[in-house]
């Protein structure tokens, strides 16, 4: 019996629950180890307890109140399922309360954002078009393509926005987990700013037809945008979707600068430890907790060992992001635990990805 007894860590991976929460729920005393340490006062479950835990882990994805858990387990525990489903129908009649008012809500707030114009995300009406060197087109889809949304839900962030301005062409994508921004120079034309949010397919042909030393040209007509090249073209029509006012999004405080070598940087990331973390969406995935030393090292720590000073990031987004800086050497800039982590060019200013930090305490 002694060795089926889980860590903290184990019993986190085997249930759905971070070690935040299972310490959370110890201290409610919803879910308390069967075996406490004396000495290191580390916790120890026993095999009966996954059970309970995995439905513990289920009705804290819906977002059921503590009492009711509380409730919901002794009811579990005691075999009551007349109390079980009648505390979780009434949960699932307030939940269905919350969202007919926050239909509402979004009703009037859409009504209010359709009423505001918004210049820096409206089309222009007259052609638009310049030249833009073909590898810097290249590299700038390149650098941004990651951070695109594939949400059905977010149309609006579903294509990558093209900011013409100052004689630069510049290029961002987000999903809002993750922020990609990358310019590229363009010629032959000095009017006022422009912008239109360009599909994923049709920024996927273009990118195919900039595989060359020469400058291809890009036209915005109205709601048409088009990319041609020697004797071929990828063209469509631009989203109709506002896109956010991403220059709002981009100054993150500045934090600790680290230089990192990607290759070996991505492999420690790869090979090293990761904890599970649920999102608020119930969707789980690896999470990477970042440590800056006082030596200015950067170090990955074990699942349970977190500082309050820590970083959590999603690993995946981090790899994409170092894979797209394109750059044998990036820099990450990092703040407090709940701002961005950037990461930067040593040498393109210009060319950056923002990734949000993942909450490590519940």
């Amino acid at each position: 019996m002694e060795n089926e007894m889980r860590s903290i860590g184990e019993m986190a991976r085997d249930c759905g629950l971070s070690v935040s929460a299972l310490r959370f729920y110890d201290r409610a005393g919803v879910l308390v180890p069967a075996r406490v340490d004396p000495v290191s006062a580390y916790r120890w479950y026993g095999p009966e307890q996954v059970a309970e835990a995995r439905l513990l882990a289920c009705l804290r994805r819906t977002g059921l109140p503590l009492a009711d858990i509380r409730m919901v387990l002794a009811g579990w525990s005691g075999a009551d399922t007349d109390l079980v489903r009648g505390l979780l129908q009434a949960h699932l009649r307030r939940l269905e309360r919350e969202l007919a008012v926050a239909r509402r809500e979004f009703s009037a707030l859409r009504a209010l954002l359709d009423a505001r114009e918004n210049p820096l995300t409206s089309l222009s009406t007259a052609a638009v078009r310049l030249s833009v060197p073909a590898p810097e087109f290249a590299a700038a889809l390149d650098a941004v393509r990651f951070a695109a949304a594939t949400d059905p839900d977010l149309p609006m962030l579903g294509g990558i926005l093209f900011d013409v301005e100052g004689g630069s062409l510049n290029l961002v994508a987000t999903d809002r987990h993750r922020m990609a921004v990358a310019r590229a120079a363009a010629h032959g034309y000095d009017g006022p700013p422009v912008q239109a949010v360009v599909p994923l397919p049709v920024a996927d042909a273009m990118r195919a037809l900039s595989g060359g030393e020469e400058p291809v040209w890009l036209t915005l007509d109205g709601d048409r945008v088009s990319l041609d090249s020697a004797d071929r073209q990828a063209a469509g029509h631009c989203l109709e979707h506002g896109f956010p006012d991403y220059r709002r999004l981009v100054r993150p405080p500045a934090g600790r600068r680290i230089t990192v070598d990607v290759a070996a940087f991505r492999e420690a990331l790869r090979t090293g430890p990761v904890r599970g973390v649920r999102g608020r969406d119930g969707e789980s995935g690896g999470v990477s907790v970042l440590r800056v030393g006082g030596d200015g090292t950067l170090t990955l720590c074990e699942d349970g060992e977190e500082e309050p000073d820590d970083i959590g990031v999603n690993r995946e987004f981090l790899l994409d992001a170092l894979a797209a800086g394109a750059r044998e050497r990036l820099i990450l800039e990092l703040g407090a635990p709940v701002a961005p982590l950037a990461i930067r060019r040593p040498d393109d200013d210009g060319a950056f990805s923002l990734l949000m930090p993942v909450r490590l305490e519940d």
